[in-house]
């Protein structure tokens, strides 16, 4: 890898993570610390817990500055960047995240992901380090039209209020760096599973879990009678939807290399935009017999309706982020499943 991909001596500072205690969050400060990087992690621990902090010490050897706060308010905002004006970037994870609650309840997610992110910006723009890492998602595409999905695919009607205020926080951030000292890189994620190797932290989603994997694991531990499998009758090969599964860790490894983009000069936009994904599309039945093999356990599944705001098909082109950062999804499908099983296995003994 060249030096894109490389932080070079000299180069660490302060950097805000926030829902810095969350599952992407989490992975992302451990890569931080990995890299010499002081983190403030901030978090509202509404799906979260503060132990993840002794899970990120168990890997790194230094815990997180931890500040509890909920970005809503804006006055906790500006009151935390008044005292925090030498950040070098701010990596923004903290937002609602379920497609399916996001069509049940949309003024929660309208209010938490546009809010916040608009109360951030606000004091960043205010600093002599505007960098801004935005966690972006390949909903923003709604259903594309052609796959492999490319940067260039054109933004699609969305298709939840989840999808609507990541295209709309794209929109945000664009808008505010034409008039501001802010520079951005937007990341688009598509769908990121697993968890650290150690099993020190991982996905731990409150409740009845929103997302496959987890319901997966849980299911085989037995603590889900069965999992549910969204609608067999899409154009796919087996029926199921197909998604571009990625590596919690890969993902992580990736915002270290943008912000670094960031704090060396080396964007060549004010706002920067990179798919995050495999290239690889899995349907829904892959994954699980893909679980099935690596973890010697039977699933339990049926198959149900489609659930509102879910697409037919979505994986990643990466071929921007692989030339341009430097960057490259390293670990497979069942290496990601492997960890999550390790990790709820862990948690529940």
């Amino acid at each position: 890898m060249d030096n894109r991909g490389v932080p070079p001596s000299g180069a660490r500072g302060l950097v805000v993570v926030t829902g810095g205690l969350g599952f992407i969050g989490s992975h992302t400060v451990v890569e931080l610390q990995n890299e010499g990087f002081e983190v403030i992690a901030i978090d509202n621990l509404s799906n979260s817990s503060e132990s993840v902090l002794d899970g990120i010490f168990n890997i790194t050897g230094k815990k997180p500055i931890f500040e509890k706060m909920d970005l809503r308010n804006k006055a906790s905002v500006q009151n935390f960047f008044k005292k925090h004006q030498d950040v070098a970037g701010v990596i923004h994870f903290a937002a609602s995240k379920a497609v399916g609650e996001s069509v049940e309840d949309p003024l929660l997610y309208y209010e938490n992901n546009i809010n916040a992110l608009v109360y951030v910006l606000q004091e960043l723009k205010e600093l002599p380090n505007a960098n801004f890492i935005f966690s972006s998602s390949c909903t923003v595409y709604g259903q594309a039209e052609k796959m492999p999905i490319t940067e260039d695919a054109s933004i699609q009607t969305a298709m939840s209020p989840y999808g609507n205020t990541k295209q709309i926080g794209e929109e945000i951030i664009t808008d505010t760096a034409k008039v501001t000292n802010i520079n951005s890189i937007l990341l688009r994620y598509f769908n990121p599973i697993g968890s650290h190797s150690s099993a020190e932290i991982g996905e731990l989603p409150l409740g009845v879990p929103q997302n496959l994997v987890p319901f997966i694991t849980q299911t085989a531990y037995g603590l889900r009678e069965k999992l549910s499998v969204f609608g067999s009758d899409y154009p796919t090969p087996d029926g199921t939807a197909i998604r571009d599964y990625i590596h919690v860790v890969d993902l992580a490894k990736a915002h270290v290399i943008a912000l670094q983009r960031l704090i060396n000069k080396q964007n060549l936009a004010k706002v920067e935009t990179f798919n995050l994904g495999t290239g690889t599309g899995s349907s829904v039945l892959e994954v699980i017999h893909a679980f099935e093999k690596v973890s010697g356990q039977k699933l339990n599944y049926q198959i149900v309706g489609r659930r509102e705001g879910d697409i037919t098909s979505a994986y990643a082109n990466t071929d921007k982020a692989n030339t341009v950062l430097g960057w490259k999804s390293q670990l497979s499908l069942e290496e990601a499943l492997a960890s999550a099983w390790k990790w709820e296995k862990k948690i529940r003994s």
